[in-house]
């Protein structure tokens, strides 16, 4: 048996979809963020960054004190390894944290390339046992990213049989196939999902046909939307994470690249908090962690299978997203101070609620809306350059957002 060291205080790790994406992370509370390139990750249609918006994050994050680590975990052919390998040369100056891969033979031409850098197992791997958390780290890997798939009780059983730290996600959407090896978008328009290129065929709405009757698709629907029978519920385990400190997990990820801004600060501010007040006193469970996470657009919460359900997980009645808010403005500033950067609309006399890092919110009405010259308009709206009276302690970076008529 490994004796395992005390847990020390978890890492917060963040998707960063872009720049923007980026310095949100690092303002509302991350500890680490992940992005990608254009090669070789899994979210090919992501904002991903070139290589000088790499640099700046690498600036970014370096002045932050957050660490940056650069997602490589799709499954290469034999013809892409020398464009891996010149990635590779590329990217070593810039001293990155870790890269995350799944693929072994990419993991070997880390090794070979750029022998230093520490490496992270993705989920992709499908990782289940300690047996194959210490194959990885025997083989150079210094972290592992559970499979979504195990529960409370698989994860404990870890402590003591492998020294590789252990990250889980803890929030985000859930994939229909296992760990995400999915595929169904190959199999239906040639998209293949551990390439980076999934088209989330589980998310669309299917009938059933008889085969002799090809030309008449039943319904299988509670609804004319039709029945999802492969949409998954989204990831929400704010509420559990005094278990995963117990059980050892240093560092809690946060699916998302592809989501909003606003989705970013909100996670964020809420799993900072969250870690730092049950790293002190794990009974200290806040409500309005979970009542914040629902104001941001997803699907119905679900524990996953961290509590040992066999429930499999799936949102089969609609595959809308719950919204209750709509993010309609980022504070911004200039040499002559504060401005609104609008996102969605809104009007005077509307309320809306200002959010920042460290849980700090508040609600204000809307008395006017200006211009950046000063003249009256009648309505925020995307994209515009906007004055309004904001509370006393706003900053630039932080978000407004406005509760949606029909849930007022």
């Amino acid at each position: 048996m490994i004796a395992k060291a005390t847990p020390r205080r978890p890492e917060l790790l963040m998707p960063a979809g872009n720049l923007q994406k980026l310095q949100t992370a690092i303002r509302f509370g991350a500890d680490a963020v992940y992005l990608g390139t254009g090669d070789f990750g899994l979210r090919a249609h992501a904002g991903n960054f070139n290589f000088e918006q790499l640099q700046t994050a690498r600036e970014l994050t370096g002045a932050a004190g957050v660490a940056l680590y650069l997602t490589l975990n799709a499954s290469l052919r034999p013809a892409e390894f020398s464009r891996l390998q010149a990635l590779l040369e590329e990217l070593k100056p810039l001293d990155l944290d870790a890269y995350i891969v799944a693929d072994p033979g990419v993991l070997a031409v880390i090794r070979q390339i750029d022998p230093q850098r520490a490496i992270h197992i993705s989920t992709q791997a499908n990782s289940c046992n300690p047996q194959t958390a210490e194959f990885w780290r025997l083989n150079g890997a210094g972290r592992l990213n559970l499979a979504r798939e195990l529960t409370l009780e698989d994860i404990r059983g870890f402590a003591g049989q492998t020294r590789i730290e252990l990250e889980c996600f803890v929030h985000g959407a859930m994939c229909v196939a296992h760990s995400g090896r999915c595929l169904l978008s190959t199999a239906l328009i040639g998209r293949s999902a551990n390439r980076g290129d999934c088209a989330q065929p589980c998310r669309w709405n299917y009938s059933l046909t008889e085969t002799t009757r090809a030309d008449e698709p039943m319904d299988i629907e509670e609804d004319a939307r039709g029945t999802y029978i492969m949409n998954s519920r989204d990831l929400c385990l704010v509420e559990q994470l005094p278990q995963l400190i117990a059980a050892g997990v240093h560092s809690f990820k946060v699916e998302g690249r592809m989501k909003s801004l606003y989705y970013v600060a909100t996670a964020a501010r809420i799993y900072r908090d969250a870690i730092d007040r049950l790293c002190v006193d794990p009974n200290d469970i806040d409500p309005r962690w979970r009542e914040e996470l629902e104001k941001v657009s997803h699907r119905p919460y679900d524990s996953g299978f961290l509590l040992g359900s066999e429930d499999a997980k799936i949102h089969a009645e609609d595959t809308h997203y719950i919204r209750t808010h709509d993010f309609v403005g980022f504070v911004r500033e200039n040499e002559t101070g504060l401005w609104v950067e609008g996102r969605n609309r809104f009007l005077p006399g509307d309320e809306l609620e200002l959010i920042g890092p460290q849980m700090r919110q508040e609600k204000f009405r809307v008395k006017e809306i200006r211009s950046l010259d000063g003249q009256p308009l009648p309505a925020g709206q995307p994209n515009s350059q906007l004055l309004l009276q904001l509370p006393a302690w706003a900053e630039a970076g932080d978000l407004i957002r406005l509760k949606r008529p029909e849930t007022a």
